[in-house]
């Protein structure tokens, strides 16, 4: 799928992509592209019902190293596939 921004730089999506994924965004920018992530209307509830009871037994230190830990394997996975879309392109 394929969408221009109009003349003061907004973008309109089909009734059909709002409908299953809502009105509200947020916006991610990184080097190379944009990403749309989906906002939910109450969040906190979201995350309760995505995580359930998986926190119950950890601290807010082991929750953060944790992410921190997802976080970096995540970005080093993002370098690796750009490093190797740039290799595909330059052959």
């Amino acid at each position: 799928m394929s969408i221009e921004t109009d003349s003061h730089g907004r973008l309109y999506l089909s009734s059909e992509l709002r409908r299953k994924y809502g009105e509200r965004f947020h916006v991610v920018e990184y080097e190379d592209r944009i990403e749309l992530i989906p906002i939910d209307d109450d969040p906190l509830q979201a995350v309760r019902d995505e995580i359930g009871d998986a926190l119950d037994d950890k601290s807010r230190e082991e929750l953060r190293e944790e992410a921190l830990q997802r976080a970096k394997r995540e970005a080093e996975a993002d370098i690796e596939r750009s490093r190797q879309a740039a290799g595909d392109t330059a052959e």
